[in-house]
C-alpha cells in the first residue's frame, strides 16, 4: 500500500459520535451527556467526534468533556463545512468558533466536512487545504483528514492531490457494503490502497440496522440471543483492516452501555459470524461475493488443475469482509503450490458443470488481477 507514515495513535475501536446527543426539550440534555461521557472514558475510549454544523454539539462537549477532563486524556475531532460559509474568511472563522465553543486548546483531528462532487471545488476555491495545513504547522490541530460521500474515482483524485491527508472518514456498514450509490467497499479499498486510516461513520445507518429486517434479526438472535442487532453492524466494520475507530451516534445511556458491553473487550467477527453477515447482505441484496459452494465439480476436469474453490474463497475474504491482506496471503499460498490461475486456458469445462452457474473464467481473471502481485 502507498501512503505517508503518520503518528496516529490507537484511540480504541469505538468513537463517540456527537451528532445525536440526548435531548431535553429543544436542547441537549447536558446531564445525560455527562453520564455518557463518563461511561465512555471509564471504559478506556477517547475519541469524540463533533462538527461546526451540529447544533449545540460543540458547546455541549465543551461542558461535558473539556471542562471536566485533562486535555491529554481524550481525543477531540471537529469539522469545517465550506457550504456553511459565503466566502473564505467565513470558512476559516469556523475553526476559531469551534475552538471557542469547545474550549479545547487544539483539535486532535480536524476534517474538511462531507466532500463530494458537488462541493469539493469550493474547498479549493476557499484555499481550505492550505488552511488546515497551516493549522497543523501551528499546532492547533494534530491530524488532518476529510469526511467523504462520493465515488472511489473522486476519492482517488483527492488522495493523489493531497498526500498530506492522514485519514478519511467514510460511511461503511454491511448494508451499504455493495450499495452502488454509496460504494462503501470500493471507497474503503481506495483509502487502504493509499495507506490511509479510516474512521467509520454511519455503521448502524442512522439506527436502521439496530432494527433490521425480521429475518435478519432472527438470524442474529438465534446465534447470540444476548447481543443487540446494532452490535453486529458495529463489529462488522470494526473487524475491517485499517480502521482507526467506529463512530456511534449514541443518544442515551442505554445505547452507550450496549456499545460498551461488546466493544470494551472487542473481538473481531469469527468465521461463523461472517457467514451470518453474508446471509444478511444477500437478504438485503447487497452481496458481491462469488456464490461458490466449494462442491469442487469444477476442479475434477480442469486441465490446469486450478483449485477454483480456493481461489474464490480467497477473493470472498476481500469482497465480503474487507480482509485485503489476508485474501492476498491466501492467494499467494495457492501460487506457492506451483499453480497459477492465470494459466486458465478458457476451455469452459468448469462452467459446464457448475451448479451455481458461475462465470468462472471471467471470475478467475478478476481474482488474479485483484489479488496477484
Amino acid at each position: 500500500m502507498e501512503g505517508k507514515k503518520t503518528d496516529i495513535q490507537n484511540t480504541g475501536k469505538l468513537g463517540f459520535g456527537l451528532m445525536r446527543l440526548p435531548k431535553k426539550g429543544f436542547g441537549i440534555n447536558l446531564e445525560e451527556t455527562k453520564k455518557m461521557v463518563d461511561l465512555f472514558m471509564e471504559a478506556g475510549f477517547t475519541y469524540f467526534d463533533t462538527a461546526h454544523v451540529y447544533p449545540g454539539s460543540e458547546e455541549a462537549i465543551g461542558e461535558a468533556l473539556v471542562q471536566r477532563y485533562l486535555r491529554d486524556s481524550y481525543t477531540l475531532a471537529t469539522k469545517l463545512y465550506a457550504r456553511a460559509a459565503l466566502n473564505e474568511k467565513m470558512a476559516r472563522k469556523q475553526f476559531y468558533t469551534s475552538l471557542e465553543r469547545t474550549g479545547a486548546e487544539y483539535f486532535d483531528y480536524y476534517l474538511l466536512h462531507s466532500l463530494m462532487s458537488s462541493n469539493y471545488k469550493l474547498y479549493e476555491k476557499f484555499h481550505l487545504w492550505d488552511f488546515v495545513n497551516e493549522l497543523k504547522e501551528k499546532g492547533l490541530v494534530k491530524h488532518i483528514g476529510f469526511s467523504f460521500h462520493d465515488s472511489p474515482k473522486l476519492l482517488e483524485e483527492l488522495l493523489q492531490k493531497h498526500p498530506e491527508v492522514e485519514f478519511v472518514q467514510l460511511q461503511i456498514n454491511y448494508e451499504d457494503w455493495e450499495n452502488k450509490k454509496i460504494t462503501s467497499r470500493a471507497n474503503y479499498e481506495m483509502a487502504r490502497k493509499y495507506g490511509k486510516f479510516i474512521i467509520v461513520m454511519e455503521p448502524v445507518k442512522g439506527g436502521v440496522l439496530a432494527k433490521p429486517d425480521k429475518q435478519i434479526e432472527k438470524m442474529f438472535k438465534d446465534y447470540a440471543p444476548d447481543m443487540s442487532c446494532a452490535s453486529w453492524a458495529i463489529r462488522f466494520v470494526a473487524s475491517l483492516d485499517g480502521i482507526l475507530t467506529v463512530l456511534s451516534g449514541m443518544s442515551n445511556v442505554g445505547q452507550m452501555k450496549d456499545n460498551l458491553s461488546y466493544m470494551k473487550d472487542f473481538k473481531p467477527l469469527n468465521d461463523e459470524e461472517r457467514k451470518i453477515i453474508t446471509k444478511a447482505q444477500k437478504i438485503l441484496g447487497r452481496s458481491a461475493m462469488i456464490p461458490c459452494t466449494a462442491c469442487s465439480y469444477c476442479t475434477k476436469g480442469c486441465p490446469k488443475q486450478i483449485p477454483i474453490p480456493e481461489v474464490f474463497a480467497a477473493m470472498n475474504k476481500r469482497l465480503g469482509y474487507g480482509l485485503i491482506e489476508e485474501a492476498k496471503a491466501d492467494y499467494k499460498a495457492i501460487l506457492e503450490k506451483g499453480i497459477d490461475p492465470k494459466e486458465c486456458i478458457g476451455c469452459g469445462q468448469c462452467e459446464s458443470v457448475c451448479p451455481q452457474h458461475i462465470d468462472i473464467i471471467d471470475r478467475l481473471k478478476k481474482c488474479s488481477e485483484a489479488l496477484g502481485e
